[in-house]
């Protein structure tokens, strides 16, 4: 579970000293300036995802310093993925200076001197991905190359991992510790592709690692086109320059075909917004086809055989608290 912190409610004279230790906790340990101590604000959560762990940072200006002295004192051996969601955010590091706006990536390291500045207006906002130094399988000194570099995220495996992150950040603690392992890993193989690409380190990339990074770049792929009734293994192929049996290949680990994949997605956004109060204004039919289905009883037979009732039964238990059904199968 997410274990959230914050300087609501706390007295203005306290907040710097606060959200040193917080920083100094959750990332490692800092000298710290605060741009102006009057309206300071910050909140911080942290997650652990078994091998790797997610922090995500709300704060306004200031200025972090990791020195030669304070690694020395302790150092996690953390690479630090950052993607900044709001605001600005400076990093130096190894003589490379990069200013991240919203959208971009840094990755920095933290057994390396560094200084990490936040813009002096409105609130900045970064979710951290803490990666063991050696849990990662790229060459080091090429990655110690590109520490401090922004990292363009609008195409190939980056722009999948920039999506990946803000759905990891808003689901990751909603299964079990088995599922955050399962997770973490994912997070590993898109990491380890993004900076591959990035870097031009293809070759580098175990074979089981591009395999799945090309899953999760399918598997975003189709997640985005879930609403297009005309999605279809073959569409989903040439989209990615491979055969549909490549496609069928690389789904057969999961024991899950690519067309009951894509069924099984639209029905879980179907059973979603059919449990969602705002939307229950919508027509259930008007529900099945914004998420593919192009016959309201075609769409009632298969939410009956996932989840053993109704949609429209499913819909007045929602409103009841008192839901059955929500796994497929049971």
């Amino acid at each position: 579970m997410w274990a959230w912190m914050s300087t609501d409610g706390m007295p203005t004279g306290d907040r710097a000293e606060w959200f040193h230790h917080v920083v100094s906790q959750t990332v490692a340990p800092h000298r710290l300036a605060i741009t102006d101590r009057t309206t300071f604000t910050a909140r911080a959560g942290t997650l652990s995802l078994g091998c790797l762990e997610m922090s995500f940072h709300s704060n306004s200006g200031h200025y972090a310093w990791r020195t030669p002295k304070l690694i020395r004192r302790g150092d996690p051996e953390h690479y630090l993925l950052g993607l900044v969601t709001q605001g600005a955010k400076t990093v130096s590091q190894r003589r490379t200076d990069s200013r991240m706006e919203a959208g971009d990536v840094v990755l920095w390291d933290t057994s390396h001197p560094y200084v990490a500045r936040s813009s002096a207006s409105g609130q900045t906002r970064m979710t951290v991905l803490h990666i063991p130094r050696d849990r990662m399988l790229l060459p080091a000194n090429r990655l110690d190359a590109a520490l401090g570099s922004r990292l363009t995220t609008t195409t190939g495996v980056a722009a999948v991992l920039r999506e990946f992150l803000g759905s990891l950040r808003n689901h990751a603690d909603e299964g079990s510790p088995t599922g955050r392992e399962l997770l973490a890993r994912t997070t590993l193989d898109l990491v380890t592709g993004a900076l591959a690409q990035q870097l031009d380190l293809v070759d580098h990339v175990p074979p089981d690692t591009s395999k799945e990074v090309a899953l999760r770049r399918i598997d975003a792929f189709i997640d985005l086109r879930l609403g297009d009734q005309d999605l279809t293994p073959g569409v989903i192929a040439a989209r990615h320059h491979i055969s549909v049996r490549t496609l069928h290949a690389l789904f057969q680990p999961r024991g899950e075909a690519v067309a009951a994949s894509i069924t099984r997605r639209r029905l879980e956004r179907c059973r979603a917004d059919l449990a969602d109060p705002g939307q229950a204004h919508r027509p259930v039919h008007e529900i099945a086809a914004r998420w593919g289905f192009r016959r309201p009883d075609g769409f009632s037979r298969a939410f009956r055989a996932a989840y053993r009732i109704s949609p429209r039964e499913y819909r007045r238990l929602a409103r009841t608290g008192r839901v059955a059904g929500d796994e497929p199968g049971t």
